[in-house]
């Protein structure tokens, strides 16, 4: 069965104009944390930040708890973690079991959260959350 790839989306032309998804959310989760990669990466280099902001969508005003447009945009966090190993549930134990990564399986990852303000609160809008709502857009 062909494949088409229109904006991005990966589907299976079944003779109508709709094409449709058929990754599993796991891709989905890697193909998300792809494009937040490029996102930060190009935020990085911008030489004007706030056009590169503008640019994406980013909203520089967002309702807040109460639902009126309140909240700000005043920063731009970004944060490097490196992943040194992995902890999941143990199978018929409390406890976790525990991987640490030899040296060269060690990650470094860069997360970036959009900081919004307003006299009454203070949120965080995780990049990879904005990235889907925006992809979400395009998919319908």
């Amino acid at each position: 069965m062909p494949h088409d790839i229109v904006n991005g989306h990966i589907g299976h032309n079944h003779g109508h104009d709709h094409l449709h998804s058929h990754l599993p959310p796991e891709d989905t989760a890697a193909a998300l944390q792809v494009l937040a990669t490029q996102f930060i990466d190009g935020f990085v280099q911008a030489a004007d930040k706030t056009a590169y902001l503008r640019l994406a969508g980013v909203p520089f005003e967002r309702p807040g708890a109460g639902g009126a447009t309140a909240l700000k945009l005043v920063d731009v966090s970004l944060t490097t973690e490196w992943q040194v190993g992995t902890a999941s549930p143990s199978f018929g134990s409390r406890e976790l079991s525990y991987l640490p990564f030899p040296g060269e399986m060690v990650r470094e990852r860069t997360n970036m959260a959009l900081v919004y303000v307003s006299t009454e609160e203070k949120s965080l809008l995780d990049i990879r959350e904005f990235l889907a709502a925006r992809q979400q857009e395009y998919d319908l």
